[in-house]
């Protein structure tokens, strides 16, 4: 016997949702146990799904079936609402220790790199970025025009680039 399911689907299914809700489920598990009963109908064996002529009644019959099912499971495993909050307490929010040695790895990197930039190149990149001055007090501090300034800084950044694109590379 074969049923059109999309023609079961649209006649039926709001109607076992309001059944399921009445005897108690929330609004989201008898849509569950709505669309579990549609895939149980869907894969069932054709000497199963050829219980009776009637689609409708073996319909409702899987869905109680698959509601008993459900309230048994619910009575052994308690369902626990998780809240963001309770998700927060239960996620271990340290970094998994890969990524830790990866960022350790590239703060050695650039710190090498920084190390390796010519006294005022160092000198303006450290002021720009570690104190969070602007490219014209940088300049006023070290002497030069904004331009020459921003170019040092510039040259560091793509010198610190370059070396940490070359330790992914090696990764």
């Amino acid at each position: 016997m074969s049923w059109d399911l999309q023609n079961l689907f649209r006649r039926h299914a709001a109607e076992l949702v309001r059944v399921l809700t009445r005897r108690g489920h929330s609004p989201e598990t008898a849509a569950d146990i709505t669309q579990d009963a549609f895939v149980r109908l869907l894969t069932a064996q054709p000497s199963n799904a050829g219980q009776g002529a009637n689609p409708r009644a073996y319909l409702f019959a899987i869905t109680r079936n698959l509601s008993i099912d459900r309230a048994r499971r619910e009575r052994l495993v308690p369902h626990v609402d998780l809240t963001d909050e309770l998700a927060e307490r239960i996620v271990d929010p340290s970094p998994l220790q890969e990524a830790i040695v990866y960022d350790k790895q590239r703060l050695a990197a650039t710190q090498r790199a920084i190390s390796e930039l010519p006294e005022r190149t160092r000198r303006a990149f450290e002021l720009h970025r570690l104190d969070e001055l602007t490219v014209s007090e940088v300049a006023g501090r070290i002497g030069l025009s904004t331009t020459r300034t921003w170019s040092l800084i510039r040259d560091a950044y793509k010198h610190i680039r370059a070396r940490l694109a070359a330790l992914d590379a090696s990764t």
